[in-house]
């Protein structure tokens, strides 16, 4: 990571850093709650602190960091409400793709072919990489907002996707079931194929109930013993 840095110019700098430290919170290398500076943290990458400075006040205004004034900064705690509105926000968006999508040439779709590619399989083809099949089953949820073809709303949606990320990667580290995943997904896209939107959105508000169900079973205990 260092060495990709010092390589870096100036002009990519911020982005990379941006992103590590990004990454770093979805991996629970950063902690929730956890304390630092801006000379930790330039320590940790090994750059300046005017990038970190840079990059953390963009990582406060997206949600993920806390500035305590004269005292550093902050991983944001979790905050288990603040993910139920979010996954609350995340389901209208989806009902509504899920309507338009019921009503489009889904022959013409390229996003619904690559969802039937990956999702439509036999079970010796299922992905047996939790990491990028949790990531296969976040983009899932994406891939059908921008079907719908509405690209402000797919823009929201893979924010709130992108903040939800840490919760569901808890759960994912407790327990994933890669044949649950297939069959969840794949009967949501079944339903959307033979344009029954009311079973779509039935079986895509049962998944998201079940995920709700994941997040409120973690703990601070496991946080701490990630």
């Amino acid at each position: 990571m260092a060495t990709t840095i010092a390589k870096s110019g100036s002009t990519n700098l911020a982005n990379i850093i941006y992103q590590q430290i990004k990454d770093d919170i979805f991996s629970f290398q950063l902690k929730p709650g956890q304390r630092f500076t801006e000379t930790d943290i330039a320590e940790k990458y090994q750059v300046s602190r005017t990038p970190i400075r840079q990059v953390l006040y963009r990582l406060e205004q997206e949600g993920y960091v806390n500035v305590h004034f004269r005292s550093g900064w902050e991983i944001k705690p979790l905050d288990f409400n603040f993910y139920q509105e979010l996954f609350d926000l995340r389901m209208i968006l989806e009902k509504e793709a899920v309507k338009r999508l019921c009503m489009l040439d889904h022959e013409q779709s390229l996003e619904l072919q690559k969802l039937k590619q990956l999702w439509l399989v036999e079970p010796r083809a299922y992905n047996q990489n939790i990491k990028e099949l949790v990531l296969q089953s976040e983009d899932f949820h994406c891939a059908l907002v921008r079907a719908a073809g509405n690209n402000q709303i797919a823009k929201i949606h893979h924010e709130i996707s992108e903040k939800i990320r840490i919760v569901l990667s808890l759960g994912a580290m407790r327990e994933f079931d890669i044949q649950h995943a297939y069959e969840d997904h794949g009967a949501i896209l079944r339903r959307i194929l033979n344009r029954d939107a009311e079973g779509a959105i039935h079986l895509a508000e049962h998944h998201v109930l079940h995920s709700i169900e994941d997040v409120k079973n973690i703990t601070l205990h496991m946080i701490s013993n990630l």
